[in-house]
């Protein structure tokens, strides 16, 4: 019998495990160590495992996790230094975005999108909530979005998740054959989206806080679906921050596209592209080949990852 199964959702202490089509209640035996990192979760929805039954039970224990071939993953925003695995084994992320209701930084989508490219997974910048756009200044961030991230190799969608027609057309076929994580702030319309693409899904939806005008959090337990015509779509709770792991200085301008591609052009070596003499990062974004707001964020996130240190 194969006994490798893939988690399709994670409780916390139980795993639903998919395993030839059935539908299986896993847990873990003891604790597992893994790598150097200090994970709240040692399994992520995604996860290949295999399987033990349990004698005259129903459910299986997990006696291995198999090598990941990628993951998403944050710091945890309960422990410190410890960190969360968002998912695992997946084929392209969808960022979820919405420019009110909560607006969404620039900052966050490039901490996203850090966390994507360290292990080159092709991303799509959703923007939802598009029958909500009507003021001047919410159409030119639209417009900035466009600009920064589609010259980058980053398709932005634009949609409304109340709009099934839009829906299918927009999203569905891109997601058909594929492992797609979806991610996002809370209240930006997650769960509305998946409960329109895969009526089963059931997830619950809340209006978002008038007092904060932040999300509030509905997805509790990443969670893997069906999707219609063959792939799984992860749903995941809302993020209120993200938090990067640890990246060497040197190392951070690796994640940004637009950088990568002058990497070993500057006069030093160990160049963090800040104000070092003779960078090459810093000629051309002088000269406009790099987006001021990108190369912001490049700024805030090297000192965010000093100020741990």
């Amino acid at each position: 019998m194969n006994n490798k199964g893939r988690v399709i959702r994670s409780t916390g202490s139980w795993y639903t495990v998919e395993l030839d089509g059935e539908y299986i209640q896993a847990r873990l035996r003891g604790k597992f160590k893994q790598s150097d990192l200090k994970l709240t979760n040692p399994i992520a929805v995604g996860d290949y495992v295999s399987l033990e039954k349990e004698e005259n039970q129903d459910t299986a224990v997990i006696a291995e996790i198999l090598p990941r071939e990628n993951y998403i993953i944050r710091k945890s925003t309960r422990k410190t230094n410890f960190s969360h695995i968002l998912a695992s084994n997946i084929d392209q992320a969808f960022l979820v975005i919405t420019l009110m209701q909560p607006r969404t930084s620039l900052g966050f989508i490039d901490r996203f999108i850090v966390s994507t490219e360290s292990f080159r997974i092709p991303t799509t910048i959703v923007v939802n909530k598009m029958d909500l756009i009507s003021k001047a200044k919410d159409k030119e961030f639209l417009q900035d979005i466009h600009e920064i991230y589609e010259p980058l190799g980053y398709p932005v969608l634009e949609i409304s998740a109340l709009n099934d027609e839009e829906l299918e057309k927009e999203f569905l076929g891109k997601l058909q054959g594929k492992t797609t994580l979806l991610s996002g702030h809370s209240g930006v319309g997650k769960s509305t989206i998946l409960n329109r693409l895969i009526p089963n899904a059931q997830q619950s939806t809340k209006e978002i806080s008038n007092f904060t005008s932040k999300g509030v959090h509905t997805t509790t337990f990443a969670e893997m679906f069906p999707v219609k015509g063959g792939g799984y779509l992860i749903d995941t709770p809302g993020i209120k921050e993200f938090g990067i792991l640890d990246i060497d200085d040197e190392e951070l301008s690796h994640y940004f596209v637009e950088m990568r591609k002058y990497l070993g052009q500057c006069k030093y070596n160990n160049c963090k592209h800040l104000t070092e003499p003779g960078c090459k990062v810093l000629e051309v974004l002088e000269e406009g080949y790099i987006h001021p707001y990108r190369y912001d964020s490049y700024v805030k996130i090297m000192h965010e990852e000093d100020s741990h240190r």
